[in-house]
């Protein structure tokens, strides 16, 4: 079913849907549709652990998946593809060349449109599947906006690189009772996990605490191999498409371990760290993370030598930025509808319609937000 635009407003500005609304296949119009419909997926409904009954129920079923780079692009694609009946692609990052190696929706096209992630995702997947709703929402997502983000959503998924959000995601996730599934990638090492509040433990049950930045390798430092990003994610949507199907019950409730190189793949059975009675999220039920305790207003990207500021969700006029900028930029400013970027200086200045903005050359924050406030504003 289509998601209520209206929650999710005003990050979506010039955002639209894959297809129109009176095309789309909706709970009421199931019925009517559903030989045509399902014979899309007839190799999909043949499964026993699915059938036609779990089809029905993923094509209702609906997601938010917080993050489209490498995970985020490969379970886009793996639901679109399955059927399911709505997604929300909300994420806050543009192309990049070296994106390419291992985020599958995206191309060279993409990459010349400049166009943030969430956007080009949209319009590939709509190209995939035009039965499936999909929205693009250009956001970073945080304490303010995860609620009007997350709420409609069956199910939530993690395409983040980072524990911060993670945290924000499993705090709302706990707080509200909804199910998500975690994963992440490195060199050519991954890990996958479902949470089910009250059933499994949470991310803090089994990661109390985000690792220092000398322990916590990322793209940037330690590399990823595209192939694990594939199977960690193809986890992460086979877990979702059980959720939504109906199918709990076969849920894999370990955290699977995986390190495509040397073929080792190992489920480790984590329940005790729900038993132990000492998560500040589950047990002393402290969400510090969404209710902005614990959450920093500059974020350092995973993998590049970039900075993400925030503009506390303003809207910004991008013509009179832009004259603004005229007198200080080196070489041409390029504006689009999504986003305006400038080379000033060593960095380089990509301003978002929200009032976000991400400089790259420098991975100083202070750096990063005294040159936000000099030619942005304060």
């Amino acid at each position: 079913m289509p998601f209520d635009k209206s929650a999710a407003s005003p990050d979506n500005i010039g955002m639209a849907d894959a297809v129109p609304n009176d095309e789309r296949p909706t709970p009421d119009r199931l019925e009517s549709l559903s030989d045509d419909v399902l014979a899309r997926y007839s190799r999909q409904v043949l499964i026993p652990e699915l059938g036609e009954d779990g089809q029905r129920r993923l094509m209702n079923g609906r997601a938010t998946l917080i993050g489209c780079g490498a995970l985020g692009t490969v379970q886009a694609e793996v639901l679109v593809r399955a059927g399911i009946g709505s997604i929300r692609i909300c994420d806050r990052d543009y192309l990049e060349l070296n994106n390419l190696q291992r985020q599958v929706l995206f191309d060279e096209a993409d990459l010349a449109a400049e166009l943030p992630k969430a956007e080009a995702a949209r319009r590939k997947l709509a190209l995939i599947n035009s039965q499936v709703s999909v929205e693009a929402v250009v956001t970073h997502v945080d304490h303010t906006n995860i609620e009007a983000l997350v709420s409609d959503a069956d199910v939530i998924l993690d395409g983040t690189d980072n524990f911060e959000t993670r945290y924000l995601i499993n705090d709302w996730a706990v707080a509200n009772g909804r199910p998500w599934i975690y994963g992440a990638v490195i060199g050519t090492t991954g890990l996958c996990m479902p949470i089910v509040p009250g059933r499994t433990p949470c991310l803090r049950c089994v990661f109390e605490d985000a690792p220092p930045p000398e322990l916590n390798p990322t793209c940037d430092t330690a590399g990823v191999l595209g192939s694990v990003v594939n199977v960690v994610a193809s986890l992460q949507a086979t877990e979702a498409i059980k959720i939504l199907a109906g199918r709990s019950d076969a849920l894999n409730c370990s955290l699977t371990s995986i390190d495509v190189w040397t073929g080792r793949m190992s489920n480790l059975n984590v329940s005790r760290a729900r038993e132990s009675g000492t998560c500040p999220c589950c047990d002393r039920r402290e969400f510090d993370y969404l209710e902005g305790r614990a959450l920093a207003s500059t974020t350092v990207l995973c993998g590049r030598d970039a900075v993400q500021v925030g503009g506390g969700g303003r809207r910004v006029d991008f013509d009179s930025i832009a004259a603004k900028l005229r007198p200080v930029a080196t070489g041409e400013i390029r504006c689009n509808v999504f986003m305006l970027k400038a080379r000033l200086s060593d960095c380089e200045l990509t301003l978002f319609a929200d009032g976000r903005a991400i400089i790259k050359g420098t991975h100083d924050a202070d750096h990063a937000r005294s040159l936000y406030a000099k030619y942005i504003g304060a």
